[in-house]
């Protein structure tokens, strides 16, 4: 599908940025992350709408290789030669994809809390999911009262605030209808493939980095094989302090690691 993407322009020339979120996110997840990019290292940056997510088109399949062609697609439409992949969880495993299948156009990759390795659900999102559809909303009241009114139904199921908070980002009102954004039945019917990565016997060799929270379980020791396999020129750091969505709640050291990693040589 043709994914709906956010430019940020900058002055310095070079293989510019593009950010991938993960399951249940959205391009605007980055935005003060890429400006941010844009004032420290003048380098253009993208964010980039997975399908089914954000303003991109829906599609009934949603499988980690499709949406590893969407974007070797956007980046051969935009007629990017090479770029730097910066991936989420769902968006780190499509980045890594891209990098084994077309390593050409990556010229350097970061890996945010995710590895090549089958993830572990760690969340019950088919509950979540289940739960989101249950959702009855009013039409007629104002955004912050139907957010109140989703948030309280979804307690029951989802019960970290800030899980409930994030998962809420997708509540848009269209059509005089409170709705969800993202598409929850192919979600729901993709998970499997979605929480796995498939067997690759090639690597990509560029630099890159796997960017973990140091209170998040998604990056561990056990998947250090695989990640020294299929990238050998690869650093893991962790980012004391943060969970799994590290950009968000450590932005600062986020955006230091990933500015310190661009400079390297």
């Amino acid at each position: 599908v043709d994914l709906s993407y956010d430019v940020f322009d900058g002055p310095v020339s070079g293989p510019p940025l593009v950010f991938l979120h993960g399951l249940f996110g959205s391009k605007s997840n980055f935005q003060s992350i890429a400006k941010a990019v844009v004032q420290r290292t003048g380098r253009k940056v993208l964010t980039v709408d997975a399908r089914n997510h954000g303003d991109s088109p829906h599609s009934p399949t949603m499988t980690l290789e499709a949406m590893t062609l969407d974007l070797v697609s956007l980046l051969n439409k935009l007629q990017q030669e090479r770029c730097v992949l910066i991936g989420h969880s769902m968006g780190g495993k499509i980045a890594m994809m891209c990098a084994l299948q077309k390593p050409e156009v990556v010229e350097r990759l970061i890996v945010v809390d995710v590895s090549p390795s089958p993830t572990t659900l760690l969340t019950n999102f088919h509950s979540y999911i289940s739960a989101m559809k249950r959702i009855t909303l009013e039409s007629n009241v104002p955004r912050s009262e139907a957010r109140r009114q989703a948030e309280e139904q979804l307690q029951a199921i989802v019960t970290k605030t800030t899980v409930r908070q994030f998962l809420l980002t997708n509540l848009v009102y269209r059509d005089g209808q409170y709705v969800w954004r993202v598409n929850l039945d192919a979600i729901d019917n993709h998970l499997d493939d979605l929480v796995s990565f498939p067997e690759f016997s090639t690597a990509y060799c560029g630099s890159t980095l796997f960017l973990g929270g140091g209170d998040s379980p998604y990056i561990s020791s056990e998947d250090f094989p695989a990640i020294e396999r299929l990238f050998p020129n690869s650093d893991i750091q962790y980012i004391p302090g943060a969970g799994h969505w590290v950009h968000a709640e450590k932005s600062h050291d986020f955006l230091n690691a990933v500015c310190t990693f661009l400079e390297a040589q």
